[in-house]
């Protein structure tokens, strides 16, 4: 999925990606540069931070991100 298609998934429920990231404890700029970076990467991220915005944006779209995300240990660590 890229970084327009979560975006737009995000205003579909009516939240913008900053409202995102400020709810969720992220500084918003982190979140737009871990969405341009691994939006539609067949690759797991490698970070703490990244690997957590990247599960979460999969949780409020309802989707998985990134293959085999949510079902990662180290998901239901986040």
């Amino acid at each position: 999925m890229t970084k327009l298609q979560i975006r737009a998934r995000l205003i579909e429920q009516g939240i913008s990606l900053r409202q995102f990231a400020l709810k969720h404890g992220y500084d918003p700029r982190t979140v737009t540069q871990v969405l341009d970076r691994w939006a539609g990467s067949p690759t797991l991220p490698s970070g703490r931070i990244s690997f957590s915005i990247m599960h979460d944006l999969s949780v409020a779209v309802g989707s998985e991100l990134i293959p085999g995300l949510l079902n990662h240990p180290f998901a239901s660590a986040s």
